[in-house]
């Protein structure tokens, strides 16, 4: 392991971190997607010319691949059980209401609004993460825009 890919690894795998939950909606597949699109960074480190943008299109389709794999087998439920709230902290119950909601949201269009909204990455720059045109990400995020409006609006209306 070179130095630099160590460096990289310490100054940006919290971000990272951050964006495989946003994308999985569970710290442990979190964990095992941000591991998994590390160790194909490795192994291709001299080659890569951008890491971070190399990193985050490798776990949004290593996450896609594993949804494709097994989303059919994903089952939802239309109540949620209750989340206990451990300190009663108003922005940590927000935070699982938007993770719940984003969880909601089809892998690819998950992905446009962690990687443009979250990740705060401009259309282009998501585009070029995920491979797609500029007008792709725009309409994927005006869905799923809308589709969070209308999740979190009956969410806000029932509690």
């Amino acid at each position: 392991m070179t130095t630099d890919f160590a460096d990289f690894v310490r100054l940006r795998y919290a971000e990272l971190l951050r964006s495989a939950y946003l994308l999985t909606g569970s710290s442990h597949a979190a964990e095992d997607l941000l591991q998994t699109a590390l160790l194909r960074a490795m192994g291709r480190w001299s080659q890569v010319e951008e890491p971070l943008p190399y990193v985050r299109r490798t776990m949004v389709n290593l996450h896609v691949s594993v949804w494709r794999r097994y989303g059919a087998r994903e089952v939802l439920h239309a109540v949620l059980p209750e989340r206990g709230v451990g300190d009663g902290a108003h922005q940590v119950e927000q935070r699982h209401v938007i993770v719940d909601a984003l969880r909601e949201l089809p892998p690819r269009t998950r992905a446009v609004v962690v990687l443009r909204y979250w990740d705060d990455l401009s259309e282009a720059e998501t585009a070029a993460a995920l491979n797609c045109s500029i007008g792709t990400v725009k309409s994927q995020a005006s869905r799923g825009l809308a589709r969070l409006r209308l999740v979190l609006g009956e969410r806000m209306a029932t509690s």
